[in-house]
């Protein structure tokens, strides 16, 4: 049997993308398989009684090593935001390449904890900020230090002790530029550094609270459980500086969601699954529940969808239970056209994802062809014809071509870069001023417009030639060709409309970083969960593949 991709006119709208969750392909999942052999060390840990300090964390292999440096530092309650307009956190990161001078340390120490203001070298590759779950790191040291274990459902609600603000690389602040390590075969999967500065952080925070604790108390403090330690991850907030990315990088986008694609129709393809692939499926999808049923938000948005999910799942397991057998054919394909015709987009996208965890020889391939060298294909074939160019749209672009742009509510956002911290925003335009400044985000407004312009030109006119008169529809006319050969390299949707959920775009991005807990705080910015259940360091060696579905209790 042979199973077509799914279509990008039904895949790529934003409330199908917003229903995205994890997989075997999420860069941390991916990150942790590649270093699992590598060589951790605590190298350094100089923290005073309050736990503010400095401390280095490596992966060594072959040769090579990777340094995290921490720096914690000590701000009032007044001073910790998670807003990009803070200035100061609770703790500063750097991940530096190779092992750090001291000469390094005394450097980074002027200038980690001021991030933007700071410059960093091409010496070190990413760039983060953190600040504590105050509620949740005093409740562990103040347990720890009376020789008690922390409450373990009071710690399942939130599921870190620090969130990170932002996590910066490629170039940005003096960092290193990619074209320096993008060959380095351990990082071929993307945002592998960036990856391990999350993964290094959360065990600081755990020696952290220990530290903190045995200072506190030292008669009678004890560490944090291992068990506890798997079972919280790290938290992020994160606004729309995010969400511009998914468009802004065309290629990329279409390699990750090809990659989700492709491992989909391969499964949907094995004729027979064996009893031990079954079973991985079947464990997976029972231990995710716990995932699911401790998902806490405040979001209505969001609680709407987990309700959904929940029931969807519970008719799921019905279906496998009393009607389905793994004895015909294609039992996989059987699933997800029953998954289609019965049951939501949120719990569709769960099974998919699912449905890879038995599947190494498949997901493990397609892992390394998630990157992307976009610049080779930002050349424009200036002897092509409209006549092709219209083809294009037509058939690439069919359902933005339906969108109409002279309705109000067809047109309502704007996308802009903030004066003060350089990161993008988004406004309505009929009550705030500044849609002058508007950033080329809109791409299916300018696709609808460069289509109405070339409607009427000859079919033999030679694209070089219309963009001379047309040089303000370059952009699109170079997604087009780009679309062309890369069929998810678009979203199929309005990016400005009245209708428009910013975290859908967010959430996109995020299921593909391996992320959990979807938090919405409103629409257009979330706080979610990360490496919540994954092994620690010194389990690298050996661990579930299928971690994020442990138990979380």
């Amino acid at each position: 049997m042979k199973i077509e991709l799914r279509d990008p006119k039904y895949l790529m709208k934003l409330s199908k993308l917003g229903s995205f969750h994890q997989s075997k392909l999420s860069f941390l999942r991916s990150f942790l398989n590649e270093f699992k052999d590598w060589e951790y060390k605590r190298d350094l840990f100089e923290l005073n009684e309050k736990g503010y300090g400095r401390a280095v964390y490596s992966f060594s292999k072959n040769k090579r090593t990777y340094s995290l440096v921490c720096f914690a530092n000590e701000i009032s309650d007044e001073e910790r935001s998670d807003r990009v307009i803070a200035t100061k956190w609770d703790a500063a990161f750097a991940l530096h390449d190779g092992v750090p001078t001291k000469e390094d340390l005394e450097r980074l120490a002027h200038n980690v904890p001021k991030q933007e203001v700071g410059r960093l070298s091409y010496k070190e590759l990413t760039l983060s900020r953190a600040n504590k779950s105050i509620r949740m790191f005093n409740h562990v040291v103040e347990s720890l230090s009376k020789g008690n274990q922390p409450d373990t459902e009071l710690l399942s609600k939130v599921g870190y002790l620090y969130r990170t603000t932002a996590v910066y690389g490629s170039g940005k602040f003096g960092l290193a530029d990619r074209f320096r390590i993008k060959n380095r075969e351990e990082i071929f999967g993307p945002f592998r550094l960036e990856m391990m500065l999350v993964y290094l952080v959360r065990q600081f925070t755990f020696d952290q609270v220990n530290h903190i604790a045995r200072y506190k108390n030292p008669n009678t403090a004890v560490e944090l459980d291992q068990n506890i330690c798997r079972n919280l991850g790290i938290g992020n907030s994160t606004g729309l500086g995010m969400a511009p990315f998914i468009v802004n990088h065309p290629m990329l986008l279409n390699n990750w969601i090809l990659a989700r694609e492709t491992a989909l129709k391969k499964i949907r393809e094995i004729k027979e699954a064996s009893k031990e692939e079954i079973n991985i499926f079947k464990n997976c999808l029972v231990k995710s529940l716990k995932n699911v049923t401790s998902w806490n938000t405040d979001s209505d948005f969001q609680n709407k969808k987990i309700k959904q999910l929940n029931e969807d799942l519970e008719k799921f397991i019905k279906f496998l239970n009393e009607e389905f057998s793994f004895k015909k054919a294609f039992p996989f394909n059987n699933i997800y056209i029953w998954a289609e015709e019965n049951l939501n987009d949120e719990c569709i996208e769960y099974i998919v994802s699912m449905m890879m965890e038995p599947y190494d020889e498949i997901t493990k391939p397609l892992i390394n062809k998630m990157s992307s060298d976009e610049d080779q294909y930002f050349n424009i074939p200036i002897n092509r014809t409209i006549e092709e160019l219209r083809n294009i749209l037509e058939n690439k672009y069919s359902e933005v071509l339906k969108i109409d742009f002279k309705k109000k509510e067809n047109n309502q956002n704007f996308w802009f870069i903030s004066k003060n911290k350089e990161e993008p925003r988004m406004a309505n335009r009929y009550e705030i001023e500044g849609s002058n400044l508007e950033q080329p985000l809109a791409i299916a407004r300018d696709i609808k417009k460069l289509y109405e312009t070339i409607f009427t030109l000859k079919n033999s006119l030679k694209v070089g030639k219309f963009l001379k008169d047309n040089n303000h529809l370059r952009h699109v006319v170079r997604r087009a060709f780009i679309t062309e050969k890369f069929p998810y390299a678009e979203i199929q949707d309005n990016t400005i409309g009245s209708k428009l959920m910013p975290i859908d775009m967010l959430r996109l991005k995020l299921s593909f970083f391996g992320a959990i807990k979807f938090d919405p705080r409103s629409d257009k910015w979330l706080r979610i969960c990360m490496f919540q259940g994954a092994p620690l360091p010194t389990d690298l060696k050996s661990f579930d593949n299928h971690w994020i579905y442990n138990s979380l209790n």
